[in-house]
């Protein structure tokens, strides 16, 4: 394992800025994460875990840490009777795995095409989109306890998946490092079809029974018109995707937000525990912001309102002070308080 030294991150995230890493290790193997664990522990030297770099926002001044990137590699499957088992490295792209399952029909996780990033962050954000999560499919998480140096196996119980949360994400944050996640996929099954743009998107195209290939393309084709692919060529590129997740209140709020929102038919979801999920984006329209709206060097998707893009000479202080004023104006004008789905190292939308 070689630790280097004053690393630029600004390249390994998708939002391309923010400053060095103090140390950094790029590790290949699992042997190099425990390597760097252990490196970091020796000195009392905070660790910080990076894979794809497409959810996270790193500060300008950089990182006072070891920065250990993630880039292990491998796929392993065993087929049951009625089910396959996929354990896949942390390092390996998402994308490549989804499309590996649709092209040998293996159901669950064809709704999370063309999202970025990599394996092991999606059981720590609970990774989901059109109407799929990948708490739906994950039957265990490997991870380094940091407090310990164990290597565990955590079956789902132990994770506390929620909405695009889990115990590794808002429980214990600073716990774990995944090596290696377990989906159990259903070979032959039945595409998940769930949302109703979906449906017509697939509808349009004359797909009734669509195949999960055509469940696959139509989902990344939406994703293309929300600029929310990776795509060198568009103007959209820089950013983290949706910067924040859809509330979810007690209906008593969500009638109490639709009242201050003054029009009928505001997007609204029940969810099984009786609350009531929001939709983010549509809450930021209604306070006052339109797609492309610019603040010097940052802006708002021209595709998207739920996307923070950044644009030449952009800094993080840029983003999180954008962030903070759409966060701020959402609460005061339709009293719903917005949170950050990136994970942000070194900076903070509390003024």
């Amino acid at each position: 394992m070689e630790v280097a030294e004053r690393v630029a991150l600004a390249p390994l995230t998708t939002m391309g800025l923010g400053g060095p890493a103090r140390f950094f290790v790029h590790a290949r193997y699992d042997a190099d994460v425990r390597a760097a664990w252990a490196w970091a522990r020796a000195r009392g030297v905070p660790l910080h875990v990076l894979g794809g770099g497409s959810n996270v926002v790193v500060d300008d001044r950089g990182i006072d840490g070891l920065v250990v990137h993630v880039d292990t590699r491998g796929i392993d499957w065993r087929e049951t009777a009625d089910a396959v088992e996929i354990t896949v490295a942390a390092g390996e792209p998402w994308d490549d795995l989804v499309r590996c399952a649709v092209a040998r029909d293996w159901a669950g996780l064809e709704c999370m095409s063309g999202i970025p990033g990599r394996v092991g962050a999606t059981p720590i954000q609970n990774v989901g989109a059109y109407g799929q999560e990948v708490s739906d499919t994950i039957t265990a998480v490997r991870a380094i306890d940091r407090t310990t140096g164990d290597t565990v196996s955590l079956p789902p119980p132990e994770c506390a998946f929620a909405y695009r949360d889990s115990r590794f994400k808002s429980g214990e944050p600073d716990r774990w490092i995944v090596l290696g996640v377990t989906y159990r996929l259903r070979p032959g099954g039945a595409p998940t079809l769930k949302y109703d743009e979906l449906t017509k998107h697939l509808s349009a195209r004359g797909s009734t029974r669509p195949t999960l290939g055509q469940v696959r393309e139509s989902v990344i084709e939406i994703r293309r018109t929300k600029s929310m692919v990776l795509d060198a060529a568009d103007p959209n590129r820089r950013s983290c995707g949706s910067f924040f997740t859809n509330p979810i209140v007690a209906p008593a709020h969500a009638d109490k937000v639709a009242t201050r929102a003054g029009v009928r038919g505001m997007p609204r979801w029940a969810q099984p525990d009786g609350t009531v999920k929001l939709s983010a984006a549509w809450l930021i329209e209604r306070a006052g912001f339109t797609r492309g709206t610019r603040a010097g060097a940052v802006g708002l998707s021209s595709r998207h309102t739920l996307a923070i893009v950044c644009h030449d000479d952009a800094r993080a202080a840029d983003v999180a002070g954008f962030a903070r004023h759409i966060r701020d104006t959402v609460a005061d004008r339709l009293d719903v308080r917005l949170h950050p789905e990136p994970v942000l190292w070194g900076l903070s939308l509390e003024s």
